[in-house]
Formats: structure tokens, sequence, C-alpha cells
């Protein structure tokens, strides 16, 4: 490893990877290795999670190519240093923001959204100018060799390359002195990996996750809400760190929306159980804990399972309790305790008893519960009205808060997250003011008036 990180910073120094054309040239590269990838990794994700073709293309590489259009139509402008004011105090000076890599950046993927999620900061990383090493998942074995082998028929090793492996790899990994890091993962993980970073001060970005709370409201349209809910948290069979991990729906409409809820849930997803599309879930190991959390309430909709094939049909829980072992932690799988409330008070006390959500998802039609909501909670991102697709847009910064992670990323916010913004100011020569070298009455007087 400390071969590989020595290798990537000395073809860094170089300065190659800084230039406008070459950053354009490598993101061409990769979205024309995707397009040539494209079968295999749709194959691969199909072997690893059961992922439908459309699904795969929809949540994996999809995202992927409008993130590299989006970053080619922008970057060139983005890349321009930026020239800044300066006070009274600075006459006759120039200030700048010149955009700079890291230098060597670690991209550790997790296996939820095997590609997207190892490919997209791998993006960003390159619109910056820098190198990078990818650690992809161990637990998604195929998808894995695919993006190593298109990696390393794609790029320099020197400049990017793949590292597969398990949690001696990835240590062994974090064991060197990286540049930046990028974590996607667990908040226990994200926890042992910031730790490491700090051994060298590596700058880090987390994405993490947590209790994403959906919260549907008196007034809320019933029947898009069931829907957006439905699609939003059973996608990839609920192992999507913004699914809506618990719904929070008052009294009045509780019976209406789990009903509505079981429609749309047979709408969307019966078609693909029956044919054998539905995701799986990704090992024994989860699939044993998902289990378990069926105890935890009534089931309404759902409950079957097959330990063979790792499946959990879409499942509604009801009657649950808030100190049950499938409120403790993030549930990802695809099961979903509904409970009920009478007062808005009562969701925003319950919500900020937990660690701040990666997201939030509010169904309502009132824009002063909107705005009461916003602004009384803490979490990452989210939407009105809607689930999971606020990440789907290069022009919200996608990250979270608290302990659901630091940083964020997608289009712009990628490229500024890869990059040191280096303040430079050009002073002339032929304007030297006395007054900052001298001290008397008269000089400390005008100083007064020019901080002031």
């Amino acid at each position: 490893m400390k071969e590989k990180v020595q290798m990537q910073r000395r073809y860094f120094h170089t300065n190659e990877t800084k230039e406008l054309s070459f950053r354009m040239n490598m993101l061409k590269k990769l979205k024309k290795a995707l397009l040539d990838y494209e079968n295999e990794l749709l194959a691969a994700l199909k072997e690893d999670l059961n992922k439908s073709t459309s699904e795969a293309f929809l949540t994996e590489l999809g995202p992927l190519y409008h993130e590299i259009t989006f970053m080619l139509k922008h970057l060139p402008t983005w890349i321009k240093r930026k020239k800044v004011k300066t006070p009274l105090t600075h006459v006759g000076s120039k200030g700048y923001i010149h955009y700079e890599p890291y230098g060597v950046v670690l991209i550790i993927a997790p296996w939820n959204y095997p590609l997207q999620l190892a490919i997209n900061p791998l993006i960003g990383a390159i619109a910056a100018g820098n190198c990078a090493i990818v650690k992809p998942s161990e637990l998604t074995p195929a998808t894995s060799g695919v993006i190593t082998e298109m990696i390393e028929n794609t790029f320099p090793e020197e400049y990017v390359c793949s590292v597969e492996g398990g949690v001696e790899t990835s240590q062994a990994l974090l064991a060197e002195k990286m540049d930046y890091i990028f974590f996607t993962g667990s908040v226990g993980v994200g926890k042992h990996v910031m730790k490491a970073a700090s051994r060298h001060l590596t700058p880090v970005t987390l994405e993490l996750g947590g209790k994403s709370p959906a919260i549907v409201c008196e007034d809320a349209q019933i029947a898009v809400t069931a829907k957006r809910m439905a699609w939003g948290k059973f996608l990839n069979a609920g192992q999507t760190c913004v699914a809506p991990d618990y719904v929070l729906v008052h009294d009045s409409k509780k019976e209406d929306f789990l009903k509505a809820l079981q429609t749309e849930i047979k709408t969307l997803f019966q078609r693909k159980i029956d044919r054998g599309d539905y995701p799986t879930i990704v090992s024994d190991r989860h699939f044993a804990r998902l289990i378990r959390f069926l105890q935890d309430g009534d089931v309404v909709s759902g409950g079957q399972h097959e330990r063979n094939k790792r499946f959990i049909a879409p499942t509604v829980l009801t009657n649950v309790s808030w100190e049950s072992p499938v409120m403790e932690d993030e549930i990802f799988g695809p099961i979903l305790p509904v409970f009920s409330f009478s007062e808005l008070d009562e969701v925003i006390e319950k919500v900020r008893e937990r660690p701040h959500p990666l997201a939030l998802y509010l169904f309502t039609e009132s824009k002063e519960t909107e705005e009461k909501l916003i602004h009384s909670l803490s979490f990452g991102g989210g939407c009105i009205n809607d689930t999971v697709m606020h990440l789907a847009t290069p022009y919200l910064p996608f990250g979270g808060v608290g302990e659901s992670g630091m940083g964020a990323y997608h289009g712009e916010e990628s490229f500024y997250t890869f990059s040191h913004r280096k303040s430079v100011l050009k002073q002339p020569t032929s304007v030297d003011l006395p007054i900052r070298y001298k001290e008397s009455k008269l000089s400390l007087k005008m100083l007064r008036k020019l901080f002031q």
C-alpha cells in the first residue's frame, strides 16, 4: 500500500493531473469505460444484489453518466481562479482563491450501491485534479471485480487504481498518509475511519446514515404520499442510506395511509417479486439481523422471507415500541415501522431524541408546517412531498450532519470537496503604506478608522 501511495504522490507532483485538458480527457475516458463495461456491470449487480437492469441503470449507472456530463459542462468555469474584493486596509492589492487538488485521495465504497458510490466520488476527485485509490466493497465481489478491471484498463496505476480486499485491506490503506479520505458506510466504521485519519490529520468526508424519518401530516395527499413512500423505502430492498427508516403519520390519516401503502407496494413490487427481480439482502448476517426485527411489531403487510435466497418482502410494521431493537439503529432493509401522532410538536420531540438523521421527508400542503419542521430539526437533506430524489440532482449538495456524516458532494459540491481553496494576496511594490510600520498616536487613530 505504501508503494501505491508513494507512486501516486510522485505522479501528482508532476502537475499533469492539474491541467484542465487532462481532467476533461480523464472524465471522458471514464464515461467511455462505463459505456464499454455497461453489460458487465449490470450483470455483476444482478449477481451480487439481484438488481434488475432497469433498477441498476436508474440507481447506479444513470446517475454516473449524468454526473460526468454535468462536470464536463461546468468544470472549465469552476477551475478558474476567483478574484475577490480587498478591504481599504489592503489598498492596491488583489485577492484570489485558487482551487488546488489535495493530492492522493482514498475512496472507500459501500456495498449497497457498489458501483455508483465508488465511481461518483471518483468523478469529483478527477475533476478536482487528484490521484485516487478506490477500495470497492468486498461484500459485492462481482461488481468490485468489474470495477477493478475497468479502472485498470482505463487509467495508469500511478493515477487511479482499485484495490480489492476485506477489512485488512481497508486498515492497511488507512494506515498510510493520504491527502484526503472519502468514506461511505456505517456510523460505526466511520468512527474508525476518522480515528485513522486523525493520525495524519487527513481531512475526511464521511457519508454515513441514521434513522431518517418520514412525516405524514393531516393535510398530506395520501395517494401520492403512499406511492412515493413505498418507492423510496423499498427500492434496493430498503438498502439505501436515505430510505425512510420509520414513518410518523397523523392519527386521522393512519388507516388510509396504511391501506394506500399496501396497495402501492403491491403495484410497484409484486411483479418484480414474482419474476425473481426484487433485490436480495447482501449477506446472511444482514438477513438474520433483519428477520429478528419482524418480531418487534405487528406485520400488516409483507413479512414473507426465504433464507436460501436472502429474500425479504417489503414489510410494514405497526404497534412498534420506540424502545424495540428495530428502532435502535438504522434498519437498512425492507422493513418500515409506522407510528402515529396527534400534534406536530410530538414529532419534533421524537426526532430530536435521536441523532441527526441523514434525511427527512415531510408530506404536507402547508407552507407553515414546512417552515416549522425545516427550522426546528437538523438533518442532512430531504424532500417535501417526496423521498430520496434530493440526491438525484447535481445542483444540491448531498451529505449528513452530526452522526449522519460530515462534508458533502454531487455536482459542483464534489469539485469543492476534493479541492483546497488556496488564498493568495498579491501586493504591488509601488504602493507601501507607512502606517502599518509606525507606532504613534496618529497612526493608531488612522488604524482605528480603517478597521472600524
